[in-house]
């Protein structure tokens, strides 16, 4: 989650990754609602959800992320019981800490990016529309 130049993080408890703080939708909420929710509980940050920055799918395990701007409204960062760490990097930090599949969601930067990974690395665009066909050709 990008406010300014410096990037929110968090150190996942479960397995000691640095990730983007989120989580998974509940049956009844928005995507907004959602984001703000799991930011809270991961981070104990309030934050205004913002514009959408992407969407990333992770081809092996079919999990979509969306990615948003915030603006903070309240709240000290602090870790909770699913983050061992809670920071604010620079685009350095990012990319010597996260995997490509995580850094790219932090550093895409301005405009919507729609991007397709294995869970650690991106799929180039050619690749993706072989899986796409092939899928889309069983069907």
């Amino acid at each position: 989650m990008r406010h300014g130049s410096r990037l929110l993080a968090i150190r996942q408890a479960n397995n000691g990754t640095w990730e983007l703080p989120g989580g998974v939708l509940e049956l009844d909420e928005t995507p907004e609602a959602g984001v703000a929710r799991g930011v809270l509980e991961e981070t104990v940050i309030h934050l205004e959800v913002d514009e959408l920055t992407g969407v990333y799918k992770n081809l092996i395990r079919g999990i979509v992320a969306l990615v948003f701007r915030y603006k903070p409204s309240g709240g000290t960062e602090r870790t909770s019981s699913e983050s061992t760490a809670v920071s604010r990097l620079t685009p350095d930090k990012v990319s010597e800490r996260m995997s490509e599949a995580f850094t790219v969601r932090l550093l895409d930067g301005n405009g919507r990016h729609v991007r397709s990974h294995d869970g650690k690395h991106l799929i180039p665009v050619e690749s993706q529309l072989m899986v796409d066909g092939l899928a889309s050709g069983d069907a």
